[in-house]
């Protein structure tokens, strides 16, 4: 899933910080020298926020999109990305299926896995995230 994130330069005691928000994890923040620093700080830290909420059980939110958030007034002038984070070790124990799709159905699942191996791991990957987007239409897991 990709979190967007809001980045924010700013001065702190004469020198030059970058500040990152991640609106979609309450409380979720990291720091950095440089703007690279903060990013990979900010992955850092919304994999603990997230380790934090599975452990109390709480529900992981599925990330907005940058849309949803850049005219907001709490980020204006910020720069924004997003991180990739695989949720699937927050969401619990993993169990084996057995499930049947037509054979024509399973083509074109192994095609567009095939065309996307940088985001796509594997089938099940695949059905998981579609299955994760499908149920989190209400924005919380």
């Amino acid at each position: 899933m990709l979190y967007p994130i809001a980045i924010e330069k700013t001065m702190f005691e004469g020198k030059t910080v970058y500040g990152v928000v991640v609106p979609d994890l309450l409380g979720c923040v990291a720091v950095g020298d440089s703007y690279q620093e903060a990013y990979d700080n900010a992955i850092e830290a919304i994999g603990l926020h997230l380790e934090g909420m599975n452990e109390d059980n709480e529900e992981i939110p599925f990330p907005k999109t940058i849309d949803d958030y850049i005219y907001h007034i709490d980020y204006q002038g910020m720069i924004w990305a997003t991180v990739e984070i695989d949720l699937s070790p927050y969401m619990g124990k993993v169990e084996k299926v057995n499930i049947t799709l037509p054979q024509s159905l399973l083509h074109r699942i192994d095609k567009k896995i095939l065309g996307n191996k940088s985001y796509y791991r594997s089938r099940s990957h695949y059905l998981s995230e579609l299955a994760f987007r499908d149920l989190s239409s209400s924005h919380s897991f």
